[in-house]
């Protein structure tokens, strides 16, 4: 039996002021909304929503902060929108892999980093701040536990901003996939990959780029040379007076493996898990770290929509 493509417009929303930013070209920055629904407690996790638009606005560009709502994606929130993600219980977290039963079912939930990547791509924003990609989990040869977020970057045209990768992954296996896979990494006045709540993880990178204005250089030059549809990733550091010591990350982070291992915590449950741990050993820390870091990570990418925006 044929089938026919539901019309895109069907599936997927921006709200009125990412359509008309579309429309006109001007800069726009994609937020994911996991951090909203599932990253923080009540009522911060508004509070830090609404400070993120803020930053992007700030920079020059239109937040467009993503989610799925009764099983239509949202691209860029509304007030009401917002305080429904931050509140409602029981918000699934959706990667891409859910997004086709997400709108077949009328479901609602918060777009991870590939979700949020590949629908911001398909509206047209090529932007993305966020605060730590996923990657290749540590024990992978036994386990083949790999975030869903490298293949989705490996073919999707789009510039992410982050502050390197979750530092309870394997971050030298991450690097080498996303070589393999041909994303590339520009390290936003650094030399050293970001540690996540670090400010470095101690691997070297190969790109330093010191402006907005390079990162968007890079990204013109993807589009003339062709090739695959991957993406640009631009690791920005937590700074160095924000980051969480390293010798308390390294002993909490210690401490939640061994724990993991002890209650034998895999697969899916692991992340949360470890990320739980560390909040609880750090009395906050490693979260204000985290904030700190997707707070910069907003303003860069900003600045950088900004620059791609004006085609300098």
């Amino acid at each position: 039996m044929r089938t026919t493509r539901q019309p895109l417009s069907g599936m997927l929303r921006p709200s009125s002021e990412v359509a008309e930013a579309l429309e006109q070209g001007a800069p726009i920055v994609a937020l994911e909304s996991t951090i909203i629904s599932h990253g923080l407690p009540q009522p911060r996790n508004l509070e830090v929503a609404v400070e993120l638009e803020g930053i992007v606005r700030e920079a020059g560009a239109v937040p467009a902060t993503i989610a799925v709502l009764d099983g239509v994606a949202r691209i860029g929130l509304d007030k009401s929108e917002l305080e429904r993600v931050a509140g409602e219980r029981g918000l699934r977290k959706l990667g891409f892999r859910d997004l086709p039963a997400a709108a077949a079912l009328g479901a609602s939930g918060a777009t991870t980093v590939s979700a949020t990547s590949f629908l911001a791509a398909r509206a047209g924003i090529r932007i993305f701040a966020t605060g730590g990609l996923g990657g290749v989990h540590r024990g992978w040869t036994e386990s083949q536990d790999e975030s869903a977020d490298l293949d989705m970057l490996s073919r999707t045209r789009i510039t992410v901003v982050c502050a390197g990768v979750k530092s309870i992954l394997d971050v030298p296996a991450t690097l080498q996939r996303l070589e393999t896979r041909g994303v590339t990494i520009a390290g936003f006045r650094t030399d050293e990959f970001p540690g996540f709540y670090l400010h470095s993880s101690g691997e070297p990178i190969d790109w330093r780029i010191e402006t907005a204005d390079e990162a968007a250089g890079i990204m013109r030059a993807q589009d003339a040379l062709g090739g695959p549809e991957t993406a640009l990733i631009v690791a920005n550091p937590v700074p160095l007076p924000e980051q969480l010591d390293p010798e308390l990350h390294d002993r909490v982070l210690a401490g939640a493996l061994a724990e993991a291992e002890r209650r034998r915590i895999t697969g899916q449950a692991i992340t949360p898990f470890l990320l739980g741990y560390l909040v609880r050993g750090t009395d906050g820390a490693s979260l204000e770290a985290n904030l700190a870091a997707v707070r910069g990570n907003a303003r860069v990418a900003g600045q950088i929509a900004a620059s791609w925006s004006r085609g300098d």
